[in-house]
């Protein structure tokens, strides 16, 4: 065995090491790795298969042993392309189906075929006979049409995975490039060594392929030991990127555009890729303002999206190493509706639509504080209906709650300004009037009462007039309780007096004069 050939069979021996020794190691670590390295160790697999068979075929003295360690190569090189291929897709998050497997790999089984079955066809072959000239194990071959078609695939499969990975340069981040470079440099030796052999540049007689794939092996061995191939990938990247619900938008230091995920886009479809490098303030200064540099808490934004308005908690967190930020979006439409439907339940009285009872108390006791701060007066009103009970009984309860909300519907049409007006409970009401002393706030129950004498509850079963007694009380050094307690007493000395009146506490009535 002459020197030459020696260093054939090291090179592609010392290629088969470090390819079986690659797979072997993702494999037996591949618990910490995602199912990618399930398809880097077929990957690998094939290629090994291609090479060991490539070595004992320079081994050779015969014709048949040059046919049979032919036939083998043929088992791990025409499927270790598209292997290739899909352990490229896999990275980069494309979509890896059953139905694309089959259909990359159909192609591979009909070579491997075509291999076996070549000296009854010779479709793939012309001619494969021992180099004249150079002798065993040197092969002289003469190409068929599916060697062709053969090529044309395999080099398609490279190219396509190459092109892949320059495609996806610029979203990739600075820390995944170092890995990106490797695998395709990984995918370019091979690919520019085969094209080489191809168009004849190479030492005939040999493929020198399996020469050079320790190099492939060696990128990809650095890969893994120096940015944790498989175990941090871009395709991670984008994949929990794209998978949050929460848009994020990221920018750079001058607040220009950089990237956005999948919710982003959904969320604003005005959003596309054109926009990169364009400042966020030229394309969404009609949508809100944010101040990035010293945004701390989350706020909320109300945006028009596709004709709806939708409600938005904005957060922004900066990035030290770029001083860009990142926003993010929170789609809290639905929770605000629910929020406001809790609120209304909670402090809207469900019949009438103002506030109820224990809303009244809570705002009522801060309009107090309020008046007695500001030195305003402060005027509490009760309103109670005359013999809603008989209404009730005559004409049924569903009678009885048209004329609750009918009763205020006509108070509320005297009130001039929003003073806090609640439904007390049943068929009592309770009004605050802060700046109103308790000589105006006679007038307007009077105003009050008079107006809903004047304006009936029209039903199917005619109409229902009904009238009303009010007690009033005034004070800002009294606590809301007092007030209440003497506004109640006004009340019942109206009930008391025939009703239909309005009565105000005498205490009240003398401080007013």
């Amino acid at each position: 065995m002459h020197s030459t050939l020696t260093v054939y069979i090291t090179l592609i021996c010392m290629s088969s090491v470090f390819i079986i020794y690659l797979g072997f190691q993702v494999l037996m670590k591949r618990h910490h790795y995602s199912n990618i390295a399930n398809y880097f160790a077929v990957y690998t697999a094939a290629i090994a298969i291609y090479c060991i068979a490539s070595a004992l075929g320079l081994t050779s003295v015969t014709l048949e042993q040059m046919k049979l360690w032919t036939i083998v190569q043929y088992i791990g090189m025409p499927i270790s392309s598209p292997l290739g291929l899909l352990f490229i897709m896999k990275y980069l998050g494309i979509k890896v189906t059953k139905k694309r497997i089959a259909a990359l790999l159909a192609l591979p089984v009909i070579t491997f075929l075509m291999v076996l079955t070549n000296d009854w066809h010779h479709l793939h072959y012309h001619v494969f006979t021992v180099d004249p000239d150079l002798g065993l194990p040197y092969i002289y071959q003469e190409i068929g049409p599916w060697y062709a078609v053969h090529g044309i695939y395999i080099f398609g499969c490279m190219f396509i995975a190459l092109l892949l990975m320059i495609s996806q340069w610029k979203e990739t981040a600075r820390a995944y490039r170092s890995q990106l470079i490797a695998l395709m440099l990984g995918q370019l030796v091979p690919m520019v060594t085969a094209f080489l052999y191809l168009i004849g540049m190479t030492p005939p007689g040999v493929d020198p392929v399996p020469m050079v794939l320790w190099i492939t092996s060696l990128l990809y061995l650095w890969a893994i030991s120096s940015s944790s191939l498989f175990a941090i990938m871009p395709v991670a990247k984008n994949a929990i990127f794209n998978s949050i619900n929460d848009g994020v938008i990221v920018l750079d230091g001058t607040k220009r555009l950089i990237d956005f995920n999948e919710a982003a886009r959904k969320n604003f479809p005005n959003l596309n890729k054109s926009l990169f490098g364009t400042s966020i303030l030229e394309f969404w200064e009609d949508y809100f303002v944010l101040d990035l540099e010293h945004a701390t808490e989350a706020k909320e934004v109300k945006m028009a999206v596709s004709g709806m308005e939708k409600v938005y908690q904005v957060r922004v967190t900066l990035l030290d190493e770029s001083k860009g930020s990142l926003l993010i979006f929170t789609d809290v439409t639905e929770l605000k509706k629910l929020q406001t439907q809790l609120e209304n339940q909670a402090y809207y009285d469900e019949l009438t639509g103002i506030h109820n009872r224990r809303a009244f108390m809570q705002q009522c006791e801060k309009e107090l504080a309020e008046a007695k701060k500001e030195g305003v007066p402060f005027s509490v009103m009760l309103l109670d209906i005359d013999h809603f009970k008989k209404v009730n009984d005559t004409y049924g309860h569903h009678t009885g709650d048209e004329l609750l909300v009918h009763i205020t519907k006509v108070c509320r049409t005297q009130l001039e300004a929003p003073h806090l007006f609640a439904r007390y409970g049943g068929e009592e009401f309770v009004l605050a009037l802060k700046g109103m002393p308790v000589s105006e706030a006679e007038k307007l129950g009077n105003r009050m009462r008079a107006q809903l004498m004047n304006l009936p509850l029209k039903t199917v079963q005619g109409k229902i007039a009904v009238t009303m007694s009010i007690g009033i009380t005034e004070g800002t050094d009294k606590s809301l309780h007092q007030l209440l307690h003497e506004a109640d007493t006004a009340l019942y000395a109206a009930k008391e007096s025939g009703r239909n009146q309005v009565r105000v506490v005498e205490a009240s009535k003398e401080k007013a004069k």
